[in-house]
């Protein structure tokens, strides 16, 4: 099966359940085609009962594509890029001090928290397993994904100060939560001579050299933008920086994320718009990431909802995956706690911020890309099953239910 032929299925699935989503459900891309591919997918099981052709197809389909690579080495960066075009820059740099906090503090303490009530629930399951193991999975779970996040909130109508939060914290949070997983995943490998000190510069060069990275190619991206007006060329340019610094930051062992996230910032900020494009560029810019951002998104989630198709579902497994909403709920509104009440006196949050930011820390395709890194001995189908229901509620039963969240608390 060529890669042609795959992209090709997964486009037409997502123009499919794309239409059906808009004409009858009318929900938000991310929620509607999710349901739709899970039910759509559920449909093929029950036909198999008495024909299993379809679903013997689908399966074969499914494991055709690397979730793991196809996302994170391919997608991420384009979808990372296009959220941060469209992020008010003076709005993050007004609340740059708290999302900071959010995304490396409030992301390491989360982990530690999830790893241990992780550790003692699945001990009350009869789940002999390893604290690593258990903190391997507080760090691919704790990251709200930025996919999930950005899609939802702009139709819950939240208050601007409060989306920005939510969705600064995600964009960063996600390249800091890989770094962390990765760190995590070496030492539980048994990697030789892995010392603290070893942890803390491998963490501080991804996420540092991955910042200054973003910086450098964005500077790179205004200053030829600049120099010429030709929007053709120039949204060309905006490809080539994305691709080209992915590479690049892969090549020099930097978190490409929070590169991209950087890069996009700055070439979405109002200097750079109004010193280096046109107005006929600047919509060509925005309408073509927009439709990039929109493309991947539907193909991502039609992904997340055929990947059930691969699990292992097992009653134990699924038990843990229900228990462990409420407490990776409980874990991230305590990761919250500190930094909100940190900078409570000197921004003016919005009521119940701490609650509205639990609920609305979607995790999404990047969770479910890192659970299916994981190896037979870091008990990948066991977590790989709980990853995918909390996925499945978060996106489903917190991104239905998060707009009138936000209406009800911030009245």
């Amino acid at each position: 099966m060529d890669v042609f032929f795959v992209i090709t299925i997964l486009v037409v699935l997502s123009a499919i359940f794309g239409y059906i989503n808009v004409r009858f459900l009318k929900r938000p891309n991310t929620i509607g085609l999710m349901v739709i591919t899970i039910l759509f997918t559920l449909v093929v099981f029950v036909i198999s009962f008495y024909d299993d052709t379809l679903l013997e197809s689908e399966k074969h389909f499914i494991k055709q594509i690397n979730f793991e690579t196809v996302l994170l080495d391919v997608m991420l960066s384009f979808l990372l890029f296009a959220g941060a075009l469209h992020t008010s820059f003076q709005q993050l740099k007004v609340q740059r001090k708290p999302i900071l906090v959010f995304a490396t503090f409030g992301t390491l303490l989360s982990t530690l928290i999830v790893g241990v009530f992780t550790y003692y629930l699945l001990r009350f399951l009869d789940f002999n397993i390893d604290f690593i193991y258990c903190l391997l999975f507080g760090a691919l779970i704790s990251p709200t994904d930025p996919i999930a996040v950005l899609g939802i909130l702009k139709s819950a109508n939240a208050p601007k100060k409060l989306e920005t939060k939510i969705v600064g914290e995600s964009l960063f949070n996600d390249g800091v939560g890989v770094v962390i997983f990765l760190t995590i995943y070496q030492i539980a490998k048994g990697g030789a001579d892995i010392t603290v000190g070893h942890v803390a510069e491998m963490f501080l060069v991804e996420v540092a050299g991955g910042l200054a990275l973003g910086l450098l190619l964005g500077w790179i991206t205004y200053r030829l933008l600049k120099s010429i007006d030709d929007y053709d060329t120039e949204v060309i340019i905006t490809i080539a920086v994305v691709m080209g610094g992915t590479i690049l930051a892969q090549r020099l062992h930097l978190s490409a994320p929070l590169a991209m996230v950087t890069a996009g910032l700055m070439v979405g900020n109002d200097t750079v718009r109004n010193n280096a494009m046109s107005k006929v560029t600047e919509q060509y810019v925005d309408k073509f990431w927009e439709l990039v951002d929109v493309l991947l998104n539907t193909i991502l989630f039609v992904m997340i909802g055929m990947e059930i198709l691969v699990l292992t579902f097992e009653g134990d497994y699924i038990l843990a995956g229900v228990l462990a909403i409420p407490m990776l709920l409980f874990a991230r509104f305590l990761s919250l706690m500190l930094p909100i009440k940190m900078y409570a006196k000197k921004l003016d949050f919005v009521p119940n911020t701490n609650l509205l930011m639990t609920w609305g820390g979607l995790r999404g395709g990047i969770s479910i890309a890192l659970a299916l890194s994981l190896t037979q001995e870091m008990h990948r189908d066991l977590f790989l099953v709980i990853t995918y229901i909390i996925v499945v509620f978060s996106i489903i039963g917190q991104g239905l239910t998060v707009g009138k969240l936000v209406k009800r608390l911030t009245k």
